[in-house]
């Protein structure tokens, strides 16, 4: 004898559950781990040394600090913005890398360094954070791709320099004697503003120039077109250049409490998080469909088969249907008495076998069997009270075979 299954009914998670449900998205999240570490292994080779005039790399600029000192131009480079505003001066060009990592101190510092020094700043790609506070009155537009494009403009380095790989941010400005060169729609994508016209206080002689993109200063791109003439002449005007790379380590951002976690955060990343909150959001919405498998669990209690037969009994009259309780009682009788009157299992319900064959055993002892048909297989009663009737009469019916059963004469095993 085979021995019952048994089922288990804890509902307690598994090792197994919590693997077979969490694989997926710890998949995931391993694959996208492993990409952020291989493209951060490859961009950090690409930005090693950028715009630093000490790198040697593509995107470095030694090649520009090499050719600058060829023409008696010193090159200091600095870090904080404390060494920055105090080497500013009438005969010194700051170049600052990344204005947009600056705080609003940090610009506000170099802003008066810059006004008194009169001396030049060349700002690469600035954002309006940066321009309010070192070009007030210019405005930033949407950046155009970096392409070979034209002086158009009457700037003597421009002119002299000839096209030139130029575009990025494009800059807009109501400066009567700026000069606006390489235009990309209209707007230009390099644009030199005198100290009158940024809003200075000093000597005209300074200046302010924008550049929209920083690509002609790095090492890959100064030996293409006019690029290595226009870069020499903005950073070589003066006898200086103090080249300042921003760092985050500089102590003026420190002092700083304005700039949140958040804003140290590139945009970029910001991006990355939000689309992994969707996705998240997505993905549990996704698996709260499910409703895990069945978990098959033993009754608690056994119910007796007497009080079963009164509930249905009840539903039945609850619902009016005399017709299917009817039809239960009648098929009920006819499966208990088809093997005492010797009907095969196949033929329990086919009234032209079953009624001849328990006519023939009533009928045997004198009783009618005339209305057989009408009793197991006439129609729906029409109230209650005939309902209960034709129980009564099954019974009798079943009781009278049965009665005929006990007292049927049997033959001796021997005889």
């Amino acid at each position: 004898m085979t021995a019952p299954t048994a089922y288990s009914t804890s509902v307690s998670p598994t090792a197994a559950r919590i693997w077979a449900r969490s694989r997926g998205l710890l998949i995931a999240l391993l694959i996208l781990a492993l990409g952020g570490i291989t493209i951060a292994a490859l961009k950090s080779g690409e930005q090693h040394g950028r715009l630093d005039p000490r790198s040697a790399d593509h995107t470095g600029s030694r090649a520009l600090a090499t050719l600058l000192s060829e023409r008696g131009v010193s090159t200091r480079v600095v870090t904080s913005t404390g060494e920055a505003a105090a080497a500013a001066g009438p005969d010194t060009t700051l170049l600052i890398t990344d204005p947009n990592l600056l705080t609003d101190r940090q610009l506000g510092a170099l802003r008066a360094a810059t006004e008194r020094a009169a001396g030049r700043t060349v700002l690469l790609a600035p954002d309006q954070a940066a321009l309010d506070a070192l070009a007030p009155g210019t405005r930033a537009a949407d950046p155009a791709d970096t392409t070979v494009r034209a002086p158009d403009c009457t700037l003597p380095a421009a002119r002299r320099a000839g096209d030139a790989d130029l575009g990025g941010v494009r800059y807009r400005t109501s400066a009567p004697n700026a000069d606006r060169c390489y235009l990309a729609d209209g707007l230009p994508t390099l644009l030199r503003l005198p100290d009158n016209a940024a809003g200075g206080t000093g000597p005209a002689a300074g200046d302010t120039v924008l550049l929209g993109a920083p690509g002609l200063l790095h090492n890959h791109g100064l030996a293409e077109r006019g690029n290595a003439s226009l870069a020499l002449q903005l950073l070589g005007s003066h006898r200086h250049l103090v080249w300042y790379l921003p760092s985050v380590s500089d102590p003026a951002t420190a002092q700083n409490g304005e700039r949140s976690f958040l804003d140290l955060i590139p945009s970029g990343w910001r991006w990355g998080l939000l689309q992994l909150a969707i996705a998240a959001v997505l993905t549990a919405l996704w698996r709260a469909r499910r409703l895990g498998p069945l978990v098959p669990e033993r009754l608690p209690v056994t119910v007796p088969a007497a009080e079963t037969t009164e509930g249905r009994a009840r539903l039945y009259q609850q619902a009016d249907a005399r017709d299917q309780a009817a039809a239960v009682l009648r098929s009920a009788t006819r499966t208990r008495l088809a093997p005492l009157v010797g009907v095969p299992p196949s033929d329990v319900h086919t009234a032209d076998v079953l009624v001849p064959a328990v006519t023939a055993r009533l009928t045997a002892r004198g009783e009618s069997g005339t209305t057989l048909h009408a009793l197991l297989f006439g129609p729906a009663p029409d109230d209650d009270k005939a309902l209960v009737q034709l129980a009564d009469q099954l019974d009798d019916l079943e009781r009278s075979i049965l009665l005929q059963e006990r007292h049927a004469p049997r033959e001796h095993p021997d005889s």
